[in-house]
């Protein structure tokens, strides 16, 4: 996309959207603009990282928590 086409359709928006367009070129430049070559690469997690994280945040502190079911609860059984 040109910047020409960008500022065209920008300039045909409410200007309460164009103030949203705003914000998010400001979001985006504080994110990647100003970040070196190196460390863009590290703002951006990739899948894999994501998901070992989200994994890891959802089971801490399990391992303390009792046993309320053994596997003899889990089975359902048909009278």
């Amino acid at each position: 996309m040109q910047l020409e086409e960008l500022i065209a359709k920008v300039s045909r928006l409410p200007e309460f959207r164009q103030q949203e367009v705003m914000d998010f070129v400001t979001f985006l430049e504080q994110r990647y603009g100003q970040a070196d070559p190196g460390e863009a690469e590290q703002l951006d997690w990739s899948e894999q990282q994501f998901h070992a994280m989200s994994i890891e945040q959802a089971m801490r502190d399990t391992e303390a928590e009792p046993d309320l079911y053994s596997e003899d609860d889990l089975k359902e059984r048909w009278q």
